[in-house]
């Protein structure tokens, strides 16, 4: 079994080292205010942990901007464009997978930044979130032609030439459990590919520079997940070897 001592033991780890581990949180599929969404970001601004917001840009409601501008640090990233799925029914889902020409794509991706940026200005961050945490790689190199200098799907991310795409700083720890109930994944589990990412970042079989990202979906999230988010969060604040990060930091925007 692994549980909070296993977590605090690695984060101990990266202090001896004379570092800290940065980690972030993102959460995905908001469209519009709600008890949920309002309870997400009560759990922002009380950790003190900023939220990396990802929209969908089609579904999003004006009174959405008005809801989290107040939050500290919560930026929006755009959520594809309409969360819809264009794959075939015999594979996984996708709306930016290899089943459509690769400029209609972009197309699509630079409506949903323009949308989000041109309604909630002062929020939007240039970053790109596929649904499904899938696209096309033919896609990824283009995303700057869209204006879109960051990327975030999950997994840890690929190898790739300097300079090369956007800035890739993607989850590895998925909280819900999608093929068992859409409940929580369990405290065992989820501290596992936590401390996983955290330990192969620390000894160099992943990139030391790309944070450790948790995935949240507040629409559908029950009390157990709230439960170790609140105290994933208490757990990394106390911790010396632990940083959260803006999420400026993260896709290293400029100030």
């Amino acid at each position: 079994m692994t549980g909070w001592t296993d977590l605090k033991a690695e984060l101990d780890r990266w202090a001896g080292d004379g570092q800290r581990a940065g980690l972030w949180w993102r959460d995905d599929d908001a469209t519009a205010p709600g008890p949920r969404l309002q309870r997400l970001t009560a759990l922002s601004e009380a950790s003190g942990v900023p939220l990396a917001l990802a929209v969908i840009p089609a579904r999003a409601e004006n009174a959405l901007g008005g809801m989290v501008a107040g939050v500290p640090g919560l930026k929006m990233l755009v959520h594809g464009l309409r969360h819809q799925n264009n794959a075939p029914a015999e594979e996984k889902k996708a709306e930016f997978g290899a089943h459509r020409p690769v400029s209609e794509m972009l197309g699509d991706a630079a409506i949903g930044y323009e949308n989000l940026l041109g309604r909630f200005a002062d929020l939007t961050l240039p970053v790109f979130v596929p649904p499904w945490n899938r696209i096309d790689e033919q896609l990824v190199t283009r995303l700057p032609l869209a204006r879109l200098t960051g990327l975030s799907r999950y997994g840890q991310r690929r190898a790739k030439p300097p300079g090369a795409g956007p800035l890739e700083n993607n989850c590895h720890l998925d909280l819900i459990d999608w093929r068992g109930g859409r409940g929580f994944i369990g405290r065992d589990a989820a501290l596992d590919l936590l401390i996983n990412h955290l330990r192969a970042r620390r000894t160099g079989s992943a990139a030391r520079d790309e944070a450790t990202g948790v995935l949240s979906h507040h629409g559908v999230m029950d009390e157990e997940t709230w439960d170790f988010l609140a105290e994933l969060f208490a757990c990394g604040k106390e911790s010396d070897g632990a940083h959260w990060l803006t999420i400026d930091e993260v896709f290293r925007v400029p100030e």
